[in-house]
């Protein structure tokens, strides 16, 4: 005989695992193009030395920065019971009012509406953002602020109903 309560537990850990939505906020393409400059231009000192080392420090410097780029893009990840941005993750069960922001409604959360105390996964090349409420108790932190270049998404897999806002909206 055997023991399927493991297996139906082993099976909701596994579907809580499966993201519904999962985006990485890489780099504008304009960031690349700099990033490979600066890793070549790095190489600049040893050419007058050698040609050949200056090559090879022109590779590794451009190989260094584009590392760089891809090991700190972070990653918005949606799945049954959490929201992951970057390195910090939250049950869903602690999340309140969701909320994306496009244009002024962008730039309003990101100036005048803008709270310090909030956590903030922001990528100035991506234009939309999207606000979770936190009602966590024990959290100080009001709100997460993150990137996203599909809001509507987002909010999909977050179940929120809420349109992407073009004006200001607050939390009140």
């Amino acid at each position: 005989m055997s023991d399927t309560s493991g297996l139906s537990a082993e099976a909701s850990s596994h579907a809580e695992q499966v993201p519904a939505y999962s985006e990485k906020l890489w780099p504008a393409w304009w960031l690349w193009v700099a990033g490979v400059l600066l890793g070549a231009s790095i190489s600049l000192i040893f050419f007058p030395i050698s040609v050949t080392f200056g090559l090879i420090t022109a590779v590794i410097g451009i190989a260094l920065v584009i590392f760089g780029l891809v090991i700190t893009t972070p990653r918005v990840e949606v799945s049954e019971g959490w929201l992951r941005v970057g390195r910090a993750r939250i049950q869903r069960v602690h999340l309140g009012k969701i909320v994306a922001h496009t244009g002024d409604a962008a730039r309003e959360q990101l100036g005048p509406g803008f709270d310090a105390s909030s956590y903030q996964c922001i990528r100035g090349w991506i234009g939309p953002v999207v606000t979770v409420q936190i009602l966590d108790p024990q959290d100080a932190t009001p709100y997460w602020i993150f990137s996203t270049r599909k809001p509507n998404a987002v909010l999909s897999a977050l179940g929120s109903r809420e349109p992407v806002q073009e004006h200001g909206v607050s939390f009140e």
